[in-house]
């Protein structure tokens, strides 16, 4: 074997596409393969917990996908891996889930409570919020390294977290990163928590930005 072979093996990240019946597997492992990643469809215990990276992806209802996560042991999962600082990534409803609430039709839904806030309708004249939008990254992100600050990422939506509450008392621990985007009123468009991190757009329909910003995650793994 070559040094260059052994190089690469040693590079490549195993990413474990969560599969609880919400989302769109099969074009995020495409994204994430493409980005360099070995990547595995599962819900096994197992592989997700041993996996160097775990994505959440999500579509529908608030409600629907966290029943489904709770029935295939996702939360425990998802829990358990960031009490060991194993990084975890959500995507759209995958993004949400991770907030205290969901408040859909007037019915509110319990989430994961990474962080604190409510999934709320969002305030526009024209909902969903469907198509390409621009977002603001704060100085240092990682996530959005070495993407223009006009990148465009697809965001499909009715949905998201217009306040951001957390605050970090401890001046030893670093604030999390918050992105937004704008659609009627500013919303919570990705996060960058430690371990955590997630995006309300799809970067894996967000052509070369999105495949950029997956490359991105994948090289902190």
């Amino acid at each position: 074997m070559s040094a260059a072979t052994s190089t690469s093996k040693k590079a490549s990240k195993k990413v474990v596409v969560f599969d609880y019946g919400f989302g769109n597997v099969r074009s995020a492992e495409r994204a994430l393969a493409r980005a360099g990643a070995e990547v595995e469809i599962t819900r096994d215990y197992d592989k997700a917990m041993n996996a160097d990276g775990l994505l959440v992806p999500g579509v529908g209802a608030f409600a629907a996908c966290m029943e489904g996560l709770r029935a295939a042991r996702g939360d425990w999962i998802v829990g358990r891996r960031l009490a060991g600082g194993r990084p975890v990534m959500g995507i759209c409803v995958g993004m949400q889930i991770l907030f205290a609430r969901g408040i859909e039709h007037g019915v509110e839904t319990e989430g994961l409570d990474e962080w604190p806030g409510s999934v709320e309708p969002l305030q526009a004249e024209i909902v969903p919020h469907m198509g390409w939008n621009t977002v603001d990254a704060p100085e240092g992100s990682q996530l959005f390294a070495g993407l223009d600050a006009d990148a465009r990422f697809y965001f499909v939506h009715s949905y998201a977290v217009h306040d951001w509450s957390l605050e970090v008392s401890n001046p030893a621990m670093r604030a999390p990163l918050v992105t937004w985007s704008t659609h009627g009123k500013p919303f919570v468009a990705a996060v960058e928590n430690g371990a955590l991190w997630a995006t309300q757009f799809h970067p894996e329909k967000s052509g070369d930005a999105g495949a950029q910003l997956l490359t991105n995650w994948i090289g902190t793994l």
